[in-house]
């Protein structure tokens, strides 16, 4: 392996398998994914759901050419209604769920670890990309497809972009001599398409395939593992360079100026019936559960 150095949690980058028609990004996070679903006292799927979001956005979005945001979603008819990961181009990651607790709860009764398309059932898959106020949104949906959200991103790929894609994501809460927490990881690999100088690609990319289809979901995850030894393991016959690595963070964009923005839209009559008995309204964040009290007077 050439060209790389120990990526710490909270990083992705990209990789290129050496003089091969495939290209990849790693993702691994520690205290930033503890973060974002620690902030919500969510059920172990619904928070294994998002935290598998929150790496696929980041595998997604730090891949892109400009200054803005993924927002990845998806949604359907099942328990979990509406599952969210925002991530920003300068590295910042936020989340959340939506969920009916009874119905939940009657799913999980027989299956403690349903997969996403059981969790969301029919819906669809969507990927916004957002370059600011001067820019048009552009967004890509796709039925829901697959058991996992990886495999709703690999249908994504093949069918908006027709670019051959595997991806693999892990969530789990973990417990060593230095506490516990929320750990996430992921690997996408691509497959470039032929031209004169590459010539056909298929072989390399079934070969590269056959590989990257015998990662571990405990790999992904573990600490002792650091993403070079993982690509080493998987590409060292032919040869991988690892980039430099994008650091990685949970940050929300909510602000009391945000929430008192929004309060304006509303009309006085109605301002006036969510106040509370203290005098404020209260506002939370579904992203970071920040509770904002307002008085009524200033918004």
């Amino acid at each position: 392996m050439t060209d790389a150095s120990r990526l710490p949690d909270d990083r992705v980058a990209a990789f290129q398998i050496q003089d091969q028609p495939v290209r990849g990004r790693i993702v691994g996070m520690g205290p930033a994914i503890d973060a974002v679903l620690s902030a919500h006292a969510y059920p172990a799927p619904v928070a294994e759901l998002l935290g598998e979001a929150c790496a696929l956005a980041a595998l997604i979005g730090s891949a892109l050419k400009f200054d803005g945001r993924l927002i990845l979603q998806a949604q359907g008819d099942g328990p979990v209604r509406y599952v969210v990961a925002d991530y920003g181009t300068e590295g910042t990651l936020r989340g959340y769920c939506r969920y009916d607790e009874g119905e939940l709860a009657a799913l999980t009764a027989d299956d403690a670890r349903p997969g996403a398309h059981r969790l969301l059932g029919k819906g669809v898959f969507v990927m916004t990309l957002d370059q600011g106020l001067d820019f048009e949104r552009h967004q890509g949906i796709t039925p829901i497809e697959g058991d996992s959200l990886a495999l709703c991103a690999e249908h994504y790929f093949q069918q908006s972009e027709q670019i051959p894609t595997e991806v693999r994501l892990s969530v789990g809460h973990l417990t060593d001599e230095n506490g516990s927490g929320w750990r996430a990881g992921g690997m996408m690999i691509q497959r470039l398409a032929g031209d004169a100088a590459r010539g056909e690609t298929e072989d390399a990319w079934d070969r590269a395939r056959a590989l990257f289809n015998t990662i571990s979901a405990d790999e992904l995850i573990d600490p002792q593992v650091p993403s070079e030894t993982l690509l080493y393991r998987l590409f060292h016959e032919d040869g991988v360079r690892l980039e430099a690595a994008q650091p990685l963070e949970a940050r929300c964009r909510c602000s009391a100026d945000r929430i008192a923005t929004v309060l304006d839209s509303f009309s006085a009559d109605e301002r006036a019936e969510m106040v509370e008995p203290d005098g404020n309204i209260h506002v939370t964040c579904e992203y970071c559960a920040r509770v904002y009290a307002l008085e009524a007077g200033t918004t």
